[in-house]
């Protein structure tokens, strides 16, 4: 959840203009496209955790004795939250 915008009240004491952007039309819904910057940005995001993936992958087969600690790690954490 984002936290609320709020401008800064002006030293002059006149309350500052509410952006032009923020204004949604009563009928309008939230579901439509996104803005271009989001979607490069989710774009970027997927490629970079494909990569990462891909390199975790690469290290638990060049690496089996670290992989291997590192699962029975992880498997002692999830027996933790059972009990």
């Amino acid at each position: 959840m984002q936290p609320e915008h709020r401008p800064q009240q002006a030293r002059s004491g006149t309350p500052p203009q509410a952006p032009q952007d923020d204004v949604r039309q009563p009928g309008a819904t939230g579901g439509g496209s996104a803005a271009p910057a989001d979607t490069e940005r989710h774009l970027r995001r997927a490629q970079f955790l494909r990569d990462l993936a891909q390199a975790r992958r690469l290290r638990d087969r060049v690496q089996p004795r670290r992989a291997r600690a590192a699962r029975y790690r992880q498997a002692m954490r999830m027996r933790a939250f059972r009990s």
